[in-house]
């Protein structure tokens, strides 16, 4: 679908990169949940360009205004209307590019779908069409953690070749995280990581990276199989933010190189529950959680936009040489880090949904 995601937690998200406005609609929030624009606003201040030297220096606030489903401070069950105006829009920086289709943008794919498209910014395939998604994210987030105590923590773990230690089993605080520019987990990666993205900078290039996410307190039982396994549904809404190339949930591709012997999670009981003493699985088994961590990592490419000439075709098939102008990031993680939170926590949001209305019709059946 071109705007809507979710099945009973659904968002449907609007706008273009430099038109008037970028924003959502959040259908199926449960009512009586606390909610101001302060508890939004957290997480669009998290993604918002210009927010250090290391980030496109567009000059946006993202001030988000909540124009319906609230009152009193409390949601109402009803259509929740954000919206977030672009107040430093130059779609003068493309005019030069309207015959060009930009290398590894979706210039050329958009014109070959609709027969025309947003020239400026890469319309809905810019990254700023994630305003609606974080968003609409800060608000699941709030009601797994106070419905449920779900707490979902991401963070660059590599950009470039430079790699930081793994941390899934003993995840950062979000606190620790936004200490540093680059959202390294910590000091000695955050050093690294910012070296590499000074240095492409420098060079007038891109870099991509790879964020990890952990998310902590999903109970078992939440997941829709067959098709609708959860695994299957965070790497579908993952595969949507821009510039995402992959996706690997527990042990990944790493787990093809193992032996079952290795790779086998085995039951245990702890805390009350049965759970499993390692967590190859990344929390997730037959599609359905198991109630331990859920981890997965996911891998965005450079930015296709940079600073350097280079050579390419227009539209009619003739070479020419692309100088892009406009303001882009050298590097996305460091601001993609509430993104992948935020679509994490609209696939657990729909997940409880479902599975507490599954629950609901048929009794509670869980012997675990």
């Amino acid at each position: 679908m071109s705007s809507v995601f979710g099945i009973l937690f659904r968002v449907a998200t609007f706008g273009e990169s430099h038109g008037r406005a970028v924003g959502c609609v959040v259908d199926g929030c449960p009512p009586r949940l606390p909610l101001s624009e302060a508890d939004i606003q957290a997480q669009l201040d998290r993604r918002r360009p210009g927010q250090s030297a290391l980030t496109t220096p567009r000059g946006e606030a993202d001030r988000v205004t909540i124009l319906s489903g609230v009152q009193d401070g409390v949601t109402l069950g009803t259509p929740i209307a954000l919206l977030v105006e672009n107040r430093d829009a130059r779609p003068g920086d493309y005019a030069s590019l309207a015959d060009i289709p930009r290398p590894s943008h979706a210039d050329f794919t958009y014109a070959a779908k609709y027969g025309l498209r947003a020239r400026s910014g890469g319309g809905r395939a810019s990254a700023r069409e994630t305003i609606g998604r974080v968003a609409a994210g800060a608000i699941a987030e709030k009601w797994m953690r106070l419905r449920f105590g779900v707490e979902i923590i991401a963070w660059v773990s590599a950009v470039g070749e430079r790699e930081a230690p793994d941390r899934r089993e003993q995840p950062p605080m979000r606190a620790e995280v936004d200490r540093y520019d680059t959202r390294a987990p910590d000091a000695e990666s955050d050093a690294a990581f910012r070296a590499e993205i000074e240095a492409v900078l420098a060079a007038r290039d891109s870099v991509g990276g790879v964020i990890t996410c952990v998310c902590r307190g999903a109970p078992a039982g939440w997941g829709e199989p067959v098709f609708g396994k959860l695994e299957a549904e965070l790497a579908r809404a993952m595969l949507s933010i821009p510039a995402v190339k992959g996706f690997e949930i527990g042990s990944g591709f790493a787990g093809a190189h193992m032996r079952g012997s290795a790779h086998n999670d085995p039951f245990v009981r702890k805390e009350g529950r049965l759970g499993t003493a390692t967590n190859r699985s990344g929390g997730i088994q037959g599609g359905i959680s198991n109630g331990e961590d859920i981890c997965f990592r996911v891998a965005f490419k450079p930015p296709a936009t940079i600073g350097q000439p280079q050579k390419t075709a227009n539209f009619n098939g003739e070479p020419v040489v692309l100088e892009a102008k406009g303001r882009h990031d050298p590097c996305v993680v460091p601001r993609a880090v509430p993104i992948v939170e935020s679509m994490a926590a609209l696939v657990l949001a729909d997940a409880a949904l479902q599975q507490l209305a599954r629950e609901a019709a048929g009794g509670d059946a869980r012997r675990v």
